[in-house]
């Protein structure tokens, strides 16, 4: 077999890495999925666990055409050494996910606690697939290796939304466990219906004072347009009186006017009256002389 080059050896580490991990969660999500109540969490876990048998063997295929052997340990060559140290540290994590199916099945008070743990424990292991994936991914780059960056993005991308998932399960079993465990006056609920009474009472109290001060600024309103409307009556009367005065002044002095110019006629008749009769009496006097 050729020599297996620097590059593989260390592409062929990381993924070995990888490819434990994944056959150590194969055990795990088969115990949590006989521990598993809630029907679409147990439905994501059964496709997670078939994601993860894929992973395993999209890692050992890649594995073999790197020039290496899958295995569960940190060793890249497929020599007769590694291959005996890599059966005994497989057969030691294969009884360690094992033992760690019962482990679960007695953990917390009730089936919503003993499942938020299990959640806990696959979020952290997701945590950990995501971080080999990221490494295996980047070092593919580095060394030119695209089909491994490929598959490794491919793996990562999946991990992260299973961690999405159970990010968004955590907290919904958490609050099943403390409407299951905690009494409802111990709970937030209640002190937030106490804190929206008082607040509605508040309300109230400052609904019925805004009225108040409406009604008031309504009543100040309609006494400033009752005295605005009675001075402009007001004013309206003593113009209007104002007017009869100064008709009543105009029309005494036309009548005034009148009278003196007919008495300046009078004057003037009387005058032309007394000139005639002067004249007369001159005519008879030269007449009689």
């Amino acid at each position: 077999m050729a020599e297996v080059q620097a590059r593989e050896a260390k592409l062929i580490q990381y993924l070995n890495e990888a490819y434990a991990k994944e056959q150590e969660l194969v055990t795990a999500l088969q115990a949590h999925i006989s521990l598993t109540t809630r029907d679409s969490y147990k439905k994501r876990l059964k496709d997670h666990l078939k994601e993860t048998k894929a992973q395993a063997k999209g890692l050992e295929r890649r594995i073999k055409q790197l020039g290496g052997k899958a295995e569960t340990v940190d060793v890249p060559g497929p020599d007769m050494i590694s291959e005996a140290a890599g059966m005994a540290q497989a057969a030691a994590q294969k009884a360690m996910a094992l033992a760690k199916g019962p482990m679960h099945a007695i953990r917390g008070t009730g089936e919503p606690e003993k499942m938020l743990k299990n959640a806990k424990t696959e979020f952290w292991n997701e945590a950990e697939e995501i971080a080999n994936y990221h490494a295996i991914e980047t070092l593919a780059e580095a060394v030119g290796d695209r089909d491994t960056a490929k598959l490794a993005r491919e793996f990562r991308r999946q991990e992260e939304r299973m961690a999405k998932f159970l990010e968004k399960t955590i907290a919904s079993l958490t609050k099943e466990v403390v409407r299951d465990e905690i009494p409802a006056s111990q709970r937030n609920n209640g002190g937030t219906r106490r804190k929206s009474s008082r607040s509605s009472s508040r309300t109230r109290s400052g609904s019925a004072s805004s009225g108040s001060s409406s009604r008031s600024r309504a009543s100040a309103s309609r006494s400033s347009s009752a005295r605005a409307s009675s001075a402009r009556s007001s004013g309206g009367s003593s113009g209007r009186k104002s007017s009869a005065r100064a008709a009543s002044s105009g029309a005494a002095r036309s009548s005034s006017a009148k009278k003196s110019g007919s008495s300046a006629s009078r004057s003037r008749s009387s005058g032309s009256s007394s000139r005639s009769s002067s004249s007369r009496s001159a005519s008879g006097r030269a007449k009689r002389s």
